[in-house]
């Protein structure tokens, strides 16, 4: 005896398999087991990548909405307006105040500015603000400064600081990131640089000269240092319309930068807050997705490799959504994979016994005739090997058919389906194919071919007509000679029902489900044995079922409550288009 060498081939190893092959002829015996490798699995992570992709999606809409409301130009804008608006206002006050309190009138009829009065009155009308005036007189020549204290040559320049940040450590923090953001984003408006000489005259500032001709002037332009603005107004100093001096009052952006900044710290602190709304309801709408998803993977894996009797998938029907959805059709598909295996178990324990009987029977009839002398009883039995062998034949075409059926019926394309005319060319057919003592075969459609319409189906014709001949070879097979097969046809409904009636011994009690199992062989007497492979009911129950149909069997009996026979019973879904 050889002994076995058992061969591990990965995927695509053939010439392994060629190679094991040829050297079988050597007398050693080798088996080769083809090993697939396993599916590749993504590895586990703390963190969804799914929970990631949704907290990136929320988080930067939000990130860009709350980019937007940083962008205050136009309110800027607003504020700009505002205050040299203001300032407009205030230098008609300080203007008008000079006119009427520090003007002297000469004996000659000129008129003058008293400069010493000028300057003091503009000092009391701007200690309460924070904008600094100047005075030039007819001249052009700058006489008054709010910013400087004494006598000309002796003056002292006045710059005002900035406020030391009051808070926390986090509110210094806040301000100091603050600047470092903002500090370098220009103000929006194209403004001109703002320039200061040792000496300034009229004819450093336009607005002035404008003053002087009786005209309100304004101008915004940007501060040399800090990147803040500097925003003038020049308002004529007039006495009975004779313009003696120009005030030019001008002021910092320091306060409008501080209502701006206050605007985006409120800003800044609801988009904070929506952040972590936004953060925590991402995380929960995740979780509410990823943890069911990795239990129906986690199930499904289970499913896959086989572990336990019968994994359970996790049924989330009650959430309503998708999620629910998938749950369900993940439960449905498992089970009828379930229901397949165990159909191909079963199916496979019925091929292996349906073909070990006419095995054994023609090894029996081949070993006895290699030992009998008699010329006949050698004949009967190598009649008897042919029959077993016809007999095989039609066993391994049914099964084959029967096997790959599934497949075949789910690519099948469906189309409308004419039953009327499909049940009168099959009638003729058998009609035709008929003997003497075949039954006869009456066909019952409702009226004339005009209302074949209410008989149409959606399904595969040919597949249709294998369920009918199925059906007719049955009914004729269990017929009495000369006796009558009727072949009825109606519609109810949304339901087509096809019956096909005969007058044989009908079916056994306790039967009716069990003749559409795969190989019964519940047979008419004198029928030679083997003739049916046992599969023709299973295959019709098949085809209708995947027509999303139903058929069943039910036995005749006449008014005397005697039995007459066997109903075939098909039901099918009627096309939408048809008639009823």
């Amino acid at each position: 005896m050889g002994s076995d060498t058992v061969t591990a081939i990965p995927d695509g190893g053939s010439a392994v398999v060629a190679a094991t092959a040829a050297a079988a002829g050597s007398g050693e015996r080798q088996r080769a087991i083809v090993r697939s490798p396993g599916p590749l699995r993504r590895p586990r992570y703390r963190l969804s990548p799914l929970t990631l992709r949704i907290l990136a999606i929320n988080v930067v809409a939000l990130g860009l909405l709350g980019g937007g409301f940083f962008y205050l130009g136009q309110y800027q804008q607003n504020l700009v307006y505002a205050q040299t608006e203001a300032l407009k206002t205030q230098g008609q006050i300080f203007a008008a105040a000079l006119g009427a309190g520090a003007v002297d009138v000469s004996a000659g009829g000129v008129d003058l500015l008293n400069l010493q009065k000028s300057r003091e009155m503009m000092r009391r009308l701007v200690e309460p603000t924070h904008i600094r005036a100047r005075l030039f007189d007819e001249h052009g020549t700058l006489v008054g400064d709010s910013r400087s204290l004494g006598i000309e040559g002796q003056s002292i320049q006045i710059a005002e600081l900035p406020p030391p940040v009051q808070g926390n450590f986090f509110v210094r923090l806040a301000h100091t990131l603050y600047g470092i953001v903002f500090g370098h984003i220009p103000w929006s408006g194209n403004y001109a640089p703002y320039r200061e000489s040792a000496t300034p005259t009229a004819a450093d500032y336009p607005e002035v000269g404008r003053a002087f001709q009786g005209i309100l002037g304004t101008a915004v332009r940007r501060a040399p240092t800090g990147g803040g603005l500097i925003m003038t107004a020049a308002v004529p100093v007039q006495y009975y319309k004779q313009v003696l001096g120009v005030v030019l009052l001008s002021s910092g952006s320091s306060e409008i930068e501080d209502a701006v900044r206050a605007v985006r710290f409120s800003i800044a602190e609801l988009f904070l807050l929506a952040l972590g709304v936004t953060v925590l309801l991402s995380i929960y709408l995740a979780g509410t997705i990823v943890r069911p998803l990795r239990q129906l993977a986690a199930a499904a894996e289970q499913v896959r490799r086989g572990q336990g009797t019968g994994p359970a998938i996790p049924n989330f029907a009650a959430r309503s959504d998708e999620i629910g959805d998938l749950s369900l059709a993940l439960r449905e598909m498992t089970e009828t994979i379930r229901h397949r295996m165990n159909a191909i178990e079963h199916f496979a324990a019925d091929v292996a016994h349906e073909l070990k009987n006419p095995l054994t029977s023609l090894r029996s009839a081949v070993e006895t005739a290699l030992r009998v002398d008699d010329p006949e009883k050698r004949k009967r039995l190598w009649a008897l090997v042919i029959d077993d062998a016809n007999r095989l034949d039609r066993l391994i075409t049914d099964i084959s058919d029967a096997s790959r059926l599934d497949a075949e019926l789910s690519r099948d394309e469906l189309s409308v389906v004419p039953l009327g005319s499909m049940l009168r060319a099959l009638v003729a057919l058998y009609r035709d194919m008929a003997t003497p003592d075949s039954p006869f075969l009456v066909l019952d459609l409702p009226g004339s071919g005009v209302q074949d319409a209410a008989l149409h189906v959606r399904g595969n014709e040919e597949r249709l007509v294998r369920v009918f001949r199925n059906l007719l070879d049955n009914a004729i097979s269990f017929s009495p000679p000369s006796g009558t097969i009727t072949l009825r046809a109606r519609r109810t409904g949304d339901i087509v029902r096809i019956a096909v009636e005969d007058e044989g011994p009908g079916i056994p009690e306790g039967k009716l489900n069990a003749v559409f199992d795969r190989f019964y062989s519940e047979r008419p007497a004198g029928e030679d044995f083997g003739t049916h492979s046992g599969l023709g009911l299973a295959i019709s129950k098949q085809i209708v079922e995947a027509h999303h149909g139903s058929i069943h069997a039910e036995n005749r009996y006449d008014r005397d409550n005697r039995l007459h026979g066997a109903r075939f019973i098909v039901d099918l879904p009627a096309e939408l288009g048809g008639r009823g």
